[in-house]
């Protein structure tokens, strides 16, 4: 899907999408992974991996 990594970095590393309102929030694995990230939308620690198509 994507032609070049830099392309494939910016669209999909360190993005992630809460389960709940689905608003994306830009943050590293191992914070989110702690529970140190909450969804600054609706409060919710419930986070996922943007899915590649």
């Amino acid at each position: 899907m994507v032609k070049f990594p830099e392309a494939g970095a910016r669209l999909f590393q360190n993005i992630f999408v809460c389960r709940v309102c689905k608003k994306k929030i830009r943050a590293h694995n191992m914070k989110v992974l702690r529970g140190k990230v909450r969804c600054r939308k609706c409060k919710s620690k419930a986070l996922r991996v943007k899915k590649k198509k």
